[in-house]
C-alpha cells in the first residue's frame, strides 16, 4: 500500500519547476494556470527571481503546490494513472495538505492558489515582523518539547506565549510564539539535554495561537469555496487521521492555521494502516527524510525531476 506526501514550506527553491516545464507540457499548463489565477508572474520568480522574494509565504505557498501539481497533472495526464488504484492516502505538510487536497479533486488549481496566497498573507500580517519568531528543538521528544513550552510561558512577561507547532519526527520539534518566550524556551530546552535549539528564519510565528486572525480569515475564504469530496482519503494535519468530508475538511483546515502539524503521528498512523511507501511529490526532500526517521521499515521516494517522473509513471503503470 501506498500513499503520495505534499511538502511544506522550507522545501522551496530558486529554479523549481523549470525542467518539469521544459519537460512536460502539462506541467507549463499547471505554472501558467497558478499565474492566471494570481495574475502574478510567479512561476518567473520561481525559475529566476530573487530568493528572499520566493520566500515571502504569500509566494511560497502557492509555488510549492503549483511544483507538486505540476507532477500530479504529469502523472494523470500523461502517464495515465488513476490516482485511486495507485494509493491508499494523500497527506501534506501544513500547505502541502492543500496540494494534497487539490490533486485528490477538492480543490481546482486556480482555487488552492488563490486560497494559499491569501492564507500566506494572512499568516504574515497577523503578527507584526520581529513579535514572533519559531525554532527547532533537536533532540527532545514533543512531551518534553511541551512540558518546556508551558514552563516558558509561565515564565514569559507581559502574557507572552509559546508552544509546539510542528511534530516533525522524533527528535525534531519545532516551537512557536512570542519572540520572548521563545527565546526562554530555547534556554530551557538546551538546559534539559536538548542537542540543539534553533531559532528558524521564519517571517511570521506559524501554527500557534498568534495565527488566529489569519484562522478568521482562511474560516471566511473557505465558507465560501466548494470543496468536493477527495478521490483518495486525506490525512489531516491536525487530526492525524484520514478525512473525506468536505464540511470537516474545511474546519481542519481552520484549525491548521493555529493548530499542531502532528505529522509524526500521522506517519505513524498510516503505517498502521498498512502503508509500506510514501512518495514525496514536489520540491526538495525533506518529508522524506523525516519520514525515514519515523518509521524505518516505510520505503520512501522523492520526485522532483523529469527523470524522477517518468520512472514514477513506468513503475506506477
Amino acid at each position: 500500500m501506498r500513499a503520495l506526501i505534499f511538502p511544506g514550506q522550507g522545501s522551496q527553491f530558486i529554479g523549481m519547476g523549470k525542467d518539469l516545464a521544459d519537460a512536460f507540457p502539462e506541467a507549463r499548463e499547471v505554472f501558467e494556470q497558478v499565474d492566471d489565477a494570481l495574475s502574478q508572474k510567479l512561476f518567473a520568480l520561481m525559475t529566476s527571481g530573487a530568493e528572499s522574494d520566493l520566500n515571502l509565504t504569500e509566494n511560497t505557498q502557492p509555488a510549492l503546490m503549483a511544483v507538486s501539481m505540476a507532477i500530479v497533472k504529469v502523472l494523470t495526464g500523461q502517464g495515465g494513472i488513476d490516482l485511486t488504484k495507485a494509493t491508499t492516502f494523500l497527506a501534506g505538510h501544513s500547505l502541502g495538505e492543500y496540494s494534497a487536497l487539490t490533486a485528490a479533486g477538492s480543490f481546482d488549481i486556480a482555487t488552492a492558489a488563490k486560497l494559499l496566497k491569501l492564507r500566506g498573507q494572512a499568516m504574515q500580517k497577523a503578527v507584526p515582523v520581529g513579535v514572533g519568531a519559531m525554532a527547532a528543538i533537536l533532540g527532545l521528544d514533543l512531551p518534553d518539547v511541551q512540558a518546556i513550552t508551558a514552563e516558558a510561558t509561565s515564565k514569559a512577561l507581559n502574557g507572552e506565549t509559546v508552544a509546539s507547532a510542528n511534530d516533525n519526527s522524533p527528535g525534531q520539534v519545532v516551537i512557536s510564539g512570542h519572540t520572548g518566550a521563545v527565546a526562554i524556551a530555547m534556554e530551557l530546552a538546551t538546559a534539559k539535554g536538548a542537542k540543539r535549539a534553533l531559532q528558524l528564519p521564519v517571517s511570521a510565528p506559524f501554527h500557534c495561537t498568534l495565527m488566529q486572525p489569519a484562522a478568521d480569515a482562511m474560516a471566511e475564504a473557505l465558507a465560501n469555496t466548494t470543496i468536493a469530496i477527495p478521490c483518495v482519503p486525506i490525512v489531516a494535519n491536525v487530526t492525524a487521521n484520514a478525512v473525506s468530508d468536505p464540511n470537516i475538511i474545511r474546519r481542519l483546515l481552520v484549525e491548521q492555521v493555529t493548530g499542531t502539524v502532528r505529522w509524526r503521528e500521522s506517519v505513524m498512523w498510516m503505517k498502521e494502516q498498512g502503508i509500506t511507501e510514501m512518495i514525496e511529490l514536489g520540491a526538495g526532500k525533506v518529508l522524506s527524510g523525516l519520514v525515514k526517521r519515523i518509521e524505518k521499515d516505510v520505503a520512501t521516494e522523492s520526485i522532483g525531476t523529469p527523470e524522477q517522473v517518468e520512472a514514477l509513471i513506468n513503475k506506477l503503470k
